[in-house]
């Protein structure tokens, strides 16, 4: 197995394990792969709006398992709760051994101020009523990426490329297109009032980096984008952050082998 790729700091978000779209195994090698010392999970790791017991396989347990595996070998874990792991909002400020959980974060990276929270503050479809139907909205979002998911296997099967439909759909539509360009303008404009550098967020699923300057200031806007379609990460090293991209070519046959290994025994264990 090739040598572990030592990181600073990185950020994940929008897992949403407990859900057909989220791409467990693809994660776990990424996790395997690095050895930060801080690792904060920015929200919608594990969805809850959508969990059930019927569906949560093996794959999806061995993230967690991964992640607890990464903090009891020193690895700083910062959990940032999001609009669908909200319930762990009322344990918000517990720690435990290299774990904490929290809503929001503040880190002094080589003396920049770097403000990290989910975003879904900024969201009005989380609130009230529109969180009900932002709730429906999400499970018609997980069929779609099912349906995504057995179009893009028949692809496969006949030799062509992928695509995906459902983020073919959002893109299409200039009301999404709006509110994206809305939530960045908006979390920028914040940061910048509070004097921070960096400003980094998750939740509507676009991975970004990019310069923000209004009449106050200027700050660096980072979006770790998600782990359902784009399967992004963010990394900061030798005081620069930059966005991390899966590729199955990054990844060599022992290291599939090995999680084969491990689903197999996890599936014996469950049977």
């Amino acid at each position: 197995m090739k040598r572990k790729r030592k990181i600073p700091l990185v950020v994940i978000s929008d897992v949403h394990l407990g859900t057909y779209g989220c791409h467990a195994k693809e994660l776990l090698q990424y996790l395997k792969s690095i050895n930060p010392q801080t690792l904060v999970l920015n929200g919608d790791i594990i969805d809850m709006w959508s969990f059930t017991k019927s569906y949560f396989p093996a794959a999806h347990m061995n993230v967690l398992r991964q992640i607890i595996k990464m903090s009891n070998l020193g690895t700083r874990v910062i959990y940032i709760t999001g609009n669908h792991d909200e319930a762990l909002r009322k344990y918000s400020d517990f720690i435990l051994g290299n774990f904490e959980l929290v809503d929001k974060l503040t880190l002094d990276l080589d003396g920049k101020k770097t403000w990290i929270f989910h975003g879904d503050v900024f969201d009005s479809s989380t609130k009230g009523y529109a969180k009900i139907l932002a709730k429906l909205g999400g499970k018609g979002y997980d069929l779609l990426i099912l349906i995504n998911s057995l179009i893009n296997w028949f692809l496969t099967v006949l030799g062509k490329e992928k695509r995906s439909y459902s983020k073919m759909i959002k893109d299409s539509v200039k009301k999404a297109a709006s509110f994206i360009s809305n939530f960045e303008t908006t979390a920028a404009d914040v940061a910048i009032q509070k004097k921070c550098s960096y400003v980094v967020c998750g939740h509507i699923h676009k991975p970004q980096m990019k310069e923000v300057e209004n009449e106050y200031g200027k700050v660096l806007y980072l979006n770790s984008g998600d782990w359902i379609e784009n399967l992004t990460a963010l990394e900061y090293k030798k005081q620069k952050w930059s966005l991390y991209h899966y590729k199955k070519e990054h990844y060599t046959d022992s290291d599939n082998n090995e999680e084969k290994v491990v689903n197999d025994i996890v599936n014996k264990i469950l049977s």
